[in-house]
């Protein structure tokens, strides 16, 4: 089962690595670090690198195609090599996923049209304009298409795709070897809990704030 992660300049990190630590584990999976050019794709905040060992036209038609977010999607989400192959992938593919700001590089590529999806909060109502219904969840699966919330919860919606792929004793084996047992020191994953002058902030800095602009 061939997994294809799109990684491109600017990518977050952990969008990529984190399903890649799920997927990777999976029976009968090889996942490739695919680009529209192969070789070295640093990451949003460039003290990271990611190698891409094949370029797109190399991997035509993944079982699974993951396309991790971070602030290169606005470059990524424009790059017609990039659309022209997600489109073709996607008509064979048999899921079609993306982590945080990935999903608006799917929404550019025209695959949202019509689907419930999710983004990282800050850009979740950007999936509109690709047709799309923003849906305020942290995984979301509409026919082949499941897109997750922000950076961690790809590690979330690859378990849970891990479960439809290989069944609920694999995806619980996989969790229980990485230890994905979260129990973080703040109550400040998402907008609804976090306090609000840190939420404002973080709106107010956000390139999606200043896009609306």
């Amino acid at each position: 089962m061939d997994v294809a992660i799109l990684i491109y300049d600017g990518f977050t990190a952990l969008d990529a690595v984190g399903p890649y630590e799920v997927l990777s584990r999976v029976p009968g999976a090889a996942v490739t670090f695919v680009a529209a050019e192969p070789g070295p794709k640093r990451t949003d905040t460039g003290s990271l690198a990611l190698i891409a060992e094949r370029a797109l036209g190399e991997l035509r038609a993944p079982a699974v195609v993951l396309v991790p977010g971070g602030p290169g999607e606005a470059v990524a989400s424009q790059a017609e090599p990039v659309l022209d192959w997600l489109r073709a992938a996607h008509a064979t593919s048999t899921w079609t996923t993306s982590v945080c700001t990935g999903s608006l590089i799917l929404g550019a590529a025209g695959i949202l049209d019509g689907k419930r999806a999710t983004s990282h909060w800050l850009a979740l109502e950007r999936l509109r304009s690709f047709g799309a219904e923003p849906t305020a969840a942290r995984v979301v699966f509409d026919g082949k298409v499941v897109t997750a919330a922000g950076v961690s919860a790809g590690i979330d919606m690859a378990l849970a795709l891990a479960a439809r792929i290989a069944g609920d004793e694999v995806a619980q084996s996989i969790q229980l070897m990485a230890e994905y047992d979260p129990q973080p020191p703040f109550d400040a994953g998402s907008p609804a809990t976090a306090p609000a002058p840190i939420v404002e902030r973080l709106r107010a800095r956000s390139r999606f704030a200043r896009d609306a602009r």
